[in-house]
């Protein structure tokens, strides 16, 4: 590998809100991608006000980190003045690069935000060599590799395309079932256009065959007891094969993750960010450590996983189509946002709890600590045997210590820590 390559990947995590940005931050993160309140491709996520996306900008870069805002529809008409104008807001707002797929878009922003980086989306299907060069040409710092591109291809483009030209590759998340994302079954089926941030996901739907002479009448191709996912993909998962990344001239691996919450950003952005930094400090470290860092990315809700097509095209022996049922082998009960002089932790209640409950203290630097609930109290102060209504704000008392952003979780009921 080029000299000038041999160096740490960034890790890049997702954030859904200000919440989020701040955890992925806290667990590890190298940079942060958001979406702002328009021309991003996750409009159903909560996504960040200007005042949230200017506050996360300044908590990332005072610990160092950068913070990149998704731009990325494929841009109608009616869209480019709203674009500029959105463009314009972003100039106080100061993030390090805009994500982008649109031509238009592309133009625009370096017009309006010259000193802005602008990365390439896989949504613009960058596939080849020539394709990479092109974008350079005009200006582009970085390209998103398409997510149909094996680890061969990709190093294939990093030999002939510019050393400063850097390549951003999802490693870990959910997969697509069209064409670097540039889906047409959701507007078809239900109006609304994924290449306008409004997917409505009907590659997670259950389908079933009808011959045209025999209408309502349907016949399903079991694939599983559950019925059939033709188009219904496994998640990404390479935390098992950093070396094999990091040889193919990789500058930054991505998280897939805007829907998610801050269990899962934190717990796959700790996993991978301990992987990256064992194996550049001592290979055989990491290889002494793949179970933990296997256990930590299936602790949160997650999808059987898969390779993709990093090493080959899926056939019957590769699989990564399947029902997609997800795993939750960790429940998010909450961040502890502060601690009392008593010893108490400040949280907002995600999932139900109760006294006595064994919990896990998850922290940003890798160790995991047990812990009894001792007591639960209201924000008036009063006692509570257990904390069942979401997003309630509360005192709780542990026979463990915590800190200002660890996280509680718990296995679920039906099975004990």
């Amino acid at each position: 590998m080029d000299k000038k390559r041999d160096r740490k990947p960034e890790l890049l995590a997702p954030a859904s809100s200000l919440e989020v940005l701040k955890t992925a931050v806290i667990y590890g993160a190298d940079a942060v991608y958001i979406g702002g309140e328009a021309f991003s491709l996750r409009a159903k996520a909560k996504n960040f006000s200007m005042a949230d996306m200017a506050e996360g900008v300044r908590f990332a870069h005072e610990r160092g980190v950068r913070v990149y805002v998704t731009a990325n529809i494929l841009a109608h008409n009616e869209d480019l003045e709203a674009v500029r104008a959105y463009f314009e807001e972003l100039k106080a707002v100061g993030p390090d690069a805009l994500i982008i797929s649109d031509p238009g878009v592309f133009e625009i922003a370096g017009e309006i935000l010259p000193q802005t980086e602008r990365h390439i989306s896989t949504q613009a299907n960058n596939t080849n060599y020539g394709t990479c060069r092109f974008w350079h040409k005009l200006g582009a710092k970085r390209i998103v590799t398409a997510r149909e591109l094996s680890l061969t291809e990709i190093r294939q483009i990093r030999k002939q395309i510019p050393d400063e030209l850097e390549i951003e590759t999802f490693v870990h998340g959910a997969m697509c079932i069209s064409y670097s994302g540039r889906c047409l079954l959701s507007n078809f089926l239900t109006g609304r256009d994924a290449n306008q941030g409004a997917c409505t996901h009907p590659c997670r739907w259950k389908y079933a065959v009808a011959e045209e002479t025999r209408p309502g009448q349907y016949m399903p191709l079991e694939e599983t007891e559950r019925g059939t996912f033709l188009f219904h993909s496994r998640d990404l998962c390479m935390i098992e094969h950093i070396p094999d990344l990091i040889a193919a001239g990789i500058d930054s691996f991505k998280i897939e993750g805007r829907m998610k919450a801050a269990l899962y950003v934190a717990a796959v952005t700790r996993a991978y960010r301990r992987a990256i930094d064992d194996f550049m400090r001592d290979p055989a470290c990491y290889q002494e450590r793949l179970e933990w860092y296997r256990e930590e990315t299936r602790k949160c809700t997650t999808r059987l996983f898969s390779t993709g097509f990093f090493y080959e095209k899926p056939d019957k022996e590769i699989q990564i189509y399947d029902a997609g049922t997800y795993r939750q082998e960790m429940i998010y009960l909450g961040i502890v946002s502060g601690v009392e002089n008593d010893g108490a932790l400040l949280l907002e209640q995600k999932n139900k709890f109760c006294v006595g409950d064994r919990i896990e203290i998850m922290k940003p630097d890798g160790t995991d600590v047990f812990a009894e609930v001792k007591a639960i109290q209201d924000e008036e102060r009063n006692p509570q045997s257990s904390a069942p209504h979401a997003r309630q704000r509360l005192f709780v008392y542990l026979d463990a210590a915590a800190e200002r952003g660890d996280i509680l979780r718990a296995k679920p009921k039906t099975s004990a820590l």
